[in-house]
């Protein structure tokens, strides 16, 4: 079974940056899709970004321009890159993972595989 595990949430300053890793269990990104998601407290979880492998990366749109995500295939591992970050995108931050060729989705439930999440907290 696929196994993902973010980190690298905590506390930044507004305005400040942060990234975040998604460890894969197994060799995937050539043949999953990743998805980033966020999930404020009282809110819905949405999409931030989706990856398609030889394809390219769709940002949701209050991201674009601030959050780049990157991958190492060597170590099975995706990174979400976030800065010039706001107190309103704290959150429980997780990646995703759905098998490729149904093109990009920000939709949660178009993703059958999660990480337990990582804290993103935006303070002063």
């Amino acid at each position: 079974q696929l196994q993902l595990v973010e980190s690298g949430g905590g506390l930044v300053q507004p305005g400040g940056s942060l990234r975040l890793s998604c460890a894969a269990s197994k060799f995937i990104l050539d043949f999953y899709d990743i998805g980033w998601f966020r999930q404020a407290p009282g809110k819905e979880r949405e999409g931030v970004s989706c990856t398609r492998n030889r394809v390219g990366t769709n940002y949701e749109d209050s991201v674009k321009g601030r959050f780049t995500t990157s991958r190492d295939h060597a170590e099975n591992t995706m990174f979400l890159q976030m800065n010039s970050l706001n107190p309103e995108e704290t959150a429980v931050y997780y990646c995703a993972a759905r098998r490729a060729g149904n093109g990009c989705s920000l939709r949660q439930f178009d993703y059958e595989n999660w990480g337990q999440g990582t804290q993103v907290t935006v303070s002063s």
